[in-house]
């Protein structure tokens, strides 16, 4: 028998439990289970329920011993800046708020009024969005001190779900600098920032690195799933354990982290804080062995996704990128990181009208829509790799396209002939790689993050485009 490493990731829709083993330079992943997620709406709030997202996770956990491939460690990955509240029993106080749920509208004018807006960027690299952990708390404090009041120990939903696992608590750094209370110097928690903002320094733990052990899994969980194993932390932010998985080729390159949001920027070893990045809405979100991934976030396939189900998931994703490949000749742009495409109540009708609205050819086929967006992220990723080069200082080569988006080939293609830089496109399961990547250097099978990232290019299929239809 083999010795595997399971790898939890669980996104803001679905989870699954990925099983990785290591064999002659190669990894080796299998899918053992997989699982819906989703914030729950009650009493007009968007909630996680974390009691069933626990469950979930034995459930998957006990597809292991069925295999009979029980593996050596395991950790857990998720999004990023929600979190749970403990009470001095370690019981889950008040309800756990899912990021799009509204009761931080207005909460960052509450935040300025201790710190200015600037400062606040200058301090901690990270960009401003209204959903950050930093104003959630600050919500707390504001809308339920009650709840607040009674926690003493804070932990993000990685960390929180490690602890339901094991009994022990444990705050993971990548996860935690989103939450924009982080110093990038020190790379701790700012308690003078924590301080300033009237928010109770001593629930927040001291900050571990990926690779470290939580624990060995409780004996009501072992008794339940049939086995027992060490649980790691690995980057628990999934951007970040995604960004890890990373294939170098010889050049670092930019990369997109292609979902329903597309993430784009480049690894750095210090933070760029200076106007010109606030300006530009650039973050520095903590990453692996210390780096930082200075990064932007871009619409990303929402708009196709939204466009998808108003037509009742009639086409797949595949056969819309036929159809837009078919329909490439349209000619209409639109701007696809307009805020009028976050939310429409029909996003068809939107995309239309935002072409009236500049006095641009009206899609009116499946194909021509798919080919206005696909073409406009394209138009978004060359506009964001120009400012990434400008404030870097740095000429790039490559766009490292990971995530299930680096699947869509036509736009793989746009992307690199807009650019003008070579894409690398794969692996699409690259937060679950991410996640094993991390078991796999604790356990010494991998040595560190350049000699892993060759076994995953060595690995996965990885398929190249180059800029105006060059031969792959």
């Amino acid at each position: 028998m083999g010795e595997y490493y399971l790898a939890v990731d669980i996104g803001a829709s679905s989870g699954r439990h990925m099983l990785f083993s290591y064999e002659d330079g190669k990894i080796l992943m299998e899918e053992i289970y997989r699982f819906e997620n989703g914030m729950t709406h009650r009493d007009g709030k968007l909630l996680w329920d974390t009691d069933k997202l626990f469950v979930e996770i034995v459930n998957g956990m006990k597809e292991c011993r069925k295999l009979n491939k029980i593996p050596k460690s395991m950790a857990i990955d998720t999004w990023a800046v929600d979190y749970a509240l403990l009470d001095e029993n370690d019981n889950l106080i008040g309800d756990t708020y899912g990021y799009r749920d509204h009761r931080t509208e207005g909460i960052d004018k509450a935040v300025y009024e201790l710190i200015p807006e600037d400062e606040l960027y200058k301090r901690t690299g990270i960009q401003k969005a209204i959903f950050n952990t930093i104003y959630q708390l600050t919500a707390d404090r504001l809308q339920r001190p009650e709840v607040l009041g009674k926690a003493k120990t804070f932990l993000m939903i990685p960390d929180y779900l490690n602890f339901l696992l094991t009994g022990n608590k444990a705050f993971e750094y990548t996860n935690a600098t989103t939450t924009q209370l982080v110093n990038p110097a020190t790379k701790q928690w700012d308690y003078e920032l924590i301080e300033k903002l009237k928010l109770p320094k001593e629930i927040f733990l001291e900050l571990s690195l990926p690779g470290n052990e939580v624990g060995q899994l409780k004996d009501s969980i072992r008794n339940e799933v049939g086995f027992d194993c060490k649980v790691l932390q690995c980057a628990s932010h999934d951007t970040a354990s995604a960004v890890m998985a990373m294939p170098h080729l010889g050049n670092e390159g930019l990369y997109i982290s292609s979902g329903t949001w597309s993430l784009m920027g480049v690894e750095n070893n210090e933070v760029l804080a200076r106007d010109c990045d606030r300006e530009k809405n650039f973050t520095n979100e903590g990453g692996y062995d210390y780096r930082f991934r200075y990064l932007k976030n871009i619409m990303g396939l929402w708009m196709i996704q939204q466009v998808r189900h108003e037509a009742k998931d009639a086409l797949s994703f595949a056969e819309y990128a036929r159809l837009a490949k078919e329909a490439d000749s349209f000619p209409s742009i639109v701007n696809a990181n307009d805020e009028r495409f976050l939310s429409p109540e029909n996003m068809t009708i939107e995309i239309k009208k935002a072409c009236e609205d500049s006095g641009q050819p009206i899609p009116q086929t499946p194909g021509e829509i798919a080919a206005v967006i696909y073409k406009s992220l394209s138009v978004c990723y060359e506009k964001t790799a120009e400012e990434i080069s400008k404030n870097t200082g740095i000429e790039y080569e490559v766009i490292h396209i990971i995530g299930g988006g680096c699947k869509n080939s036509y736009l793989n293609q746009l992307t690199a002939d807009a650019t003008g830089l070579t894409v690398l496109a794969g692996p699409s399961e690259a937060t679950a790689i991410g996640n094993a990547m991390v078991q796999l250097i604790r356990d010494g099978k991998l040595e560190n993050l350049t000699t892993a990232r060759k076994a995953v290019h060595d690995s996965f299929e990885i398929e190249v485009f180059y800029p105006e239809g060059g031969s792959k």
